[in-house]
C-alpha cells in the first residue's frame, strides 16, 4: 500500500471520531472561506468554492456550517490566509509534501518543522521533493458509481488519464488543469463525485519497513493534526500484511 489515503482509513478506524469530525469541518470551513475570498461568493461563478463545497458535502458537514464559511469570507473581519507548501523528507527517505492555509506563516513553519525535527527527518526548499510527484486532479467515486468497466468507458470520454477501481470505489486522475472539465463531464454521466481534487501523486514509492512506516504515520498524524496544515501527502510504500498490523 502507498501513499496518503491509507492512513486516513487508519486515523478514522482507530476512534477520537468527534474530534477528528471536528478538524476536518475546520480544515474544509477554511478551504470555503479562502475560495469564496479569492473568487465570486457563487459556487456557480467560482469553481474553487464549488468543489470545496462539494468536498463539504461529501464529508457530512452541516450545510450551515458550509453558509458560515462562505459568510465569513465577506465581512470585514475575515482572516487573511496564505497557500503555502512544505515539503522535506521524513523516516526512511520518505518524501512529503505539506499544503497548508495559514494566516501566519512563521508559525506554520516552525510547526512544521518541528514535526519532521523530532521525526528523524528534515524539511527542504521548495521543490526539494516536489520534481517526485504529479499534481494531478482526482475524482473520487463510491462503488455504486457502476462497475469498473462503466466508470473507465466514461473516464475515458472525459478524457481522464487513469483508473483505479476496487471494492472501496473509484479513483480517477487527470491532469491539473483539467480538474474542472473533467469532472463536469463525468458527473453528466455517473452523478456527483464523492471528492474532486488537486492532489500530489508519487511517480515512485519509497518502500519502508515496519518501524520505519509507523514512525512515518506518527509524522503524518502529527502534521495533520496542525491546524493550519490542509494535505499531507507521501510516497512510502508498506506491505499488506504490515499495513493490516498498523491499522489494528
Amino acid at each position: 500500500m502507498a501513499g496518503h489515503s491509507q492512513f486516513k482509513n487508519i486515523m478514522h478506524r482507530k476512534g477520537r471520531q468527534d474530534a477528528v469530525r471536528s478538524k476536518i469541518f475546520s480544515k474544509l470551513a477554511r478551504e470555503i472561506t479562502v475560495a469564496a475570498k479569492m473568487g465570486a461568493p457563487d459556487p456557480d461563478m467560482n469553481p474553487r468554492l464549488r468543489l470545496a463545497i462539494q468536498n463539504a458535502k461529501a464529508q457530512s458537514m452541516p450545510k450551515d456550517n458550509i453558509e458560515r464559511a462562505i459568510s465569513k469570507a465577506t465581512g470585514g473581519d475575515a482572516e487573511n490566509y496564505d497557500e503555502v507548501r512544505y515539503e522535506g523528507y521524513g523516516p526512511g527517505g520518505v518524501a512529503l509534501i505539506v499544503e497548508a492555509l495559514t494566516d501566519n506563516r512563521n508559525r506554520s513553519a516552525s510547526n512544521v518543522r518541528a514535526a519532521f525535527s523530532k521525526a528523524g527527518g528534515s524539511m527542504g526548499e521548495t521543490n526539494s521533493v516536489a520534481f517526485m510527484f504529479d499534481h494531478v486532479g482526482e475524482i473520487v467515486y463510491s462503488p455504486d458509481a457502476g462497475d469498473a468497466e462503466t466508470v473507465m468507458e466514461a473516464a475515458i470520454e472525459a478524457g481522464a488519464e487513469d483508473v483505479v477501481s476496487d471494492e472501496e470505489g473509484h479513483v480517477i486522475i487527470c491532469a491539473f488543469e483539467d480538474i474542472g472539465d473533467v469532472s463536469s463531464t463525468l458527473e453528466e454521466r455517473l452523478g456527483e463525485a464523492q471528492i474532486v481534487r488537486p492532489v500530489w501523486r508519487p511517480q515512485t514509492n519509497t518502500p519502508v519497513d515496519e518501524e520505519k512506516a509507523e514512525s512515518v504515520l506518527r509524522l503524518i498524524s502529527v502534521l495533520d493534526d496542525d491546524d493550519d496544515v490542509q494535505n499531507v501527502y507521501s510516497n512510502f510504500e508498506v506491505d499488506d500484511a504490515v499495513m493490516a498490523k498498523l491499522s489494528a
